[in-house]
């Protein structure tokens, strides 16, 4: 939460942005008074890291969430090496999201573990012990000679990062409320999907829930319906069914994706009044009260991800339901 008491408001730095506007848009949305900034390393795109660095160094204030590292992709204790660092260099400014990766992905460079629970929680339980100056056995089953190792004292961040799951299925979620200080939840992210995650999650201590969604904010509620559109053609596929279950149209959802000639034409065909539920779109006023009912519904952190052609006219958009 925000000083304030309200959940913090943050935006995602689009994956595909020209690197020449990359840390433009970072000091753009400090100065527009977004709490968060969020960076994703998706397979083919940047690094997630490196663009971290990159942001916080040329800003001041504004947090920097990291959303998502595969586990698979990092041996444990050079991840933890690497959120070390940041967190020294820019202590209380850094957020670390990390989840299984997707799939395909995985598969495609060859780092899907042959039991992707079980990897992610090791995985971020050696992260949190090492963070925190402990030992940690790294070995798998297979490593019988493996030792505890540690980060030195000198490397010990004195404010350790949060770590978050990004995660969506429910023995995933249920794992993030044992291991993790905090969930991503990717878009579309409803009241209805935000109450039924938190109850798989069950956290017993203080849990943060930082919800993405797609964005689109101006002064006609229907061309901002119309912009956002677009952007919700993969929602009816089958990894979003979680999102669209808690959902009282989520039949009618399914049966429009059913009908529908593919991604594009099942957008397209989405009334007005979906994608209002879908996503975070109209006036400011609008976009605000969605917000806050998500807030209600426990969201710490709203992330808006702008979809228009132009990133940075968009990021001023948005900036409006502050």
């Amino acid at each position: 939460m925000s000083p304030t008491g309200r959940a913090r408001t943050g935006v995602m730095l689009p994956r595909d942005l020209e690197t020449s506007s990359v840390l433009e848009y970072a000091v753009r949305a400090e100065e527009l008074g977004f709490d968060e900034l969020w960076v994703v390393e998706d397979l083919g795109f940047r690094g997630g890291v490196a663009q971290a660095a990159a942001l916080l160094g040329a800003t001041r204030t504004i947090r920097v969430g990291i959303g998502i590292l595969p586990a698979g992709a990092r041996n444990a204790a050079f991840a933890a090496m690497e959120a070390a660092t940041l967190a020294q260099l820019f202590p209380g400014r850094v957020d670390v999201g990390v989840g299984h990766g997707m799939p395909g992905w995985m598969r495609a460079v060859g780092a899907w573990p042959p039991r992707p629970l079980r990897h992610l929680e090791e995985h971020v339980t050696a992260v949190r012990d090492l963070l925190h100056g402990r030992a940690a056995a790294l070995g798998g089953p297979e490593d019988r000679g493996a030792t505890g190792v540690a980060l030195e004292p000198s490397a010990v961040p004195a404010v350790v990062p949060d770590l978050l799951l990004g995660v969506r299925g429910p023995r995933s979620l249920a794992l993030s409320g044992r291991v993790a200080d905090g969930t991503i939840l990717a878009e579309p992210c409803t009241p209805e999907y935000v109450a039924a995650a938190r109850r798989q999650i069950a956290a017993t201590r203080p849990h943060r829930l930082v919800a993405y969604n797609v964005a689109s904010v101006g002064p006609d509620p229907r061309q901002a319906l119309a912009a956002a559109r677009p952007a919700l053609r993969w929602i009816g596929e089958p990894d979003w069914a979680p999102h669209l279950a808690p959902l009282d149209l989520a039949e009618e959802l399914a049966q429009l994706r059913a009908r529908s000639a593919g991604p594009e034409d099942f957008a397209r065909a989405l009334p007005d009044e979906w994608v209002a539920r879908l996503a975070l779109a109209g006036t400011p006023r609008q976009v605000r009260a969605r917000m806050d009912d998500l807030a209600g519904a426990g969201v710490t952190s709203n992330v808006l991800v702008p979809v228009a052609a132009d990133p940075l006219a968009a990021l001023e958009a948005l900036s409006d339901v502050l």
